[in-house]
C-alpha cells in the first residue's frame, strides 16, 4: 500500500470563451479543446450532465480524446436531487447511471450529487437517498460524492451518516456555503470557489501553500490540521485517499492556470 493517494487537480468543463487565446492556443480548433485541456490537467468536472443527458457515444468519444490517466467527474442529473422527497429518486438515479456514463470506462471518476442551497438536512430521507446510490454499474465501481449547501448539514449526525454509507462530501471553499471538511468516503473531493479573475492563478499566491498542504493531508487519509472536524470521534484510521480538487466558479478565467499550479505544488 502506498503512503498517499493520487492527487488530481482540474477545472469545470472545457468550453469557455475567455479561455480562447488565453488558455488555449490561438489557432486551436474547438473540437480539439478537450484534447488540449486534458493534456495539461488531470481531471475535469462536467456540469452539463446536471442539466441534460448525454448519449453513450458522447461519453465514449470523451474517453477516446483524453490521456490514459485522465479522469472525468460527472455532476448527476438535477432530477435526482432537486426534489422534496429524496427517497423517491430511485428511478431518476438509475436513469442517470444507466445513461451511458460507463462508456468512460476507468476514466469515470466521482459522481457529484449536488443539492439546492435551500435543501435542509433530514436524516431519514437523506439516508434513504444514499441507499439508492449503486456501488457499481456495468462492472465499474462507482464513486459517489454529495454537495450540500444548507447550514443544517453542519452536524456530526450528517458526517456519521455519510460514513455509514461510505459516501464522500464536497469540501467547499465558498464565500456563502458551509464547509464540511471531514473525510467520510474512500476519496476526498474539493471545490475551490473563492478565486478571482484578477489573480493569474485564480487564487492568490498566499492561498496556494495552505491548500497544497491540505490536499497532501487528505491524500494521506488525514484531516488537515487547520480545518474544523465535525465528527473526529468516529473518524477511521488514516489510509491513503485519492484526491480530486477543482478550481471552479470564482476566478474561472484563470482556473486552468490555478489547477496546473496546484498540481505542480503537490507533485
Amino acid at each position: 500500500m502506498t503512503e498517499t493517494g493520487t492527487i488530481r487537480t482540474g477545472i469545470g468543463g472545457w468550453t469557455f470563451d475567455p479561455w480562447k487565446k488565453h488558455f488555449y492556443p490561438e489557432k486551436l480548433k474547438a473540437k480539439d479543446e478537450l484534447s488540449f485541456a486534458s493534456s495539461k490537467l488531470r481531471a475535469i468536472e462536467i456540469n452539463g450532465t446536471y442539466y441534460s443527458s448525454q448519449k453513450p457515444a458522447t461519453f465514449a468519444k470523451w474517453a477516446a480524446e483524453t490521456p490514459e490517466d485522465f479522469v472525468f467527474s460527472l455532476k448527476a442529473s438535477r432530477f435526482c436531487t432537486n426534489r422534496r422527497v429524496l427517497a423517491e429518486a430511485g428511478e431518476s438515479v438509475m436513469k442517470f447511471v444507466t445513461s451511458g456514463i460507463t462508456e468512460l470506462g476507468q476514466k469515470l471518476g466521482p459522481i457529484l450529487w449536488q443539492f439546492m442551497p435551500t435543501k435542509q438536512f433530514d436524516h431519514e430521507d437523506f439516508g434513504a437517498f444514499l441507499s439508492l446510490l449503486p456501488e457499481e454499474q456495468d462492472g465499474i465501481r462507482l464513486k459517489h460524492v454529495v454537495e450540500v449547501r444548507h447550514p443544517t448539514f453542519v452536524t456530526p449526525e450528517f458526517v456519521d451518516l455519510l460514513r455509514r454509507h461510505g459516501t464522500a462530501c464536497v469540501v467547499a471553499d465558498h464565500a456563502e456555503y458551509p464547509m464540511i471538511a471531514d473525510l467520510t468516503g474512500a476519496f476526498a473531493y474539493l471545490r475551490l470557489q473563492k478565486g478571482e479573475d484578477e489573480n493569474p492563478h485564480c487564487y492568490p499566491d498566499s492561498g496556494f501553500a495552505p491548500w497544497a498542504e491540505r490536499l497532501k493531508a487528505y491524500a494521506a487519509g488525514r484531516m488537515p490540521v487547520d480545518l474544523p472536524a465535525l465528527a473526529p470521534e468516529t473518524a477511521p484510521s488514516p489510509v491513503p485517499h485519492d484526491v480530486y480538487a477543482f478550481f471552479i466558479t470564482g476566478g474561472k478565467v484563470n482556473a486552468p492556470f490555478g489547477a496546473m499550479e496546484m498540481q505542480t505544488r503537490v507533485a
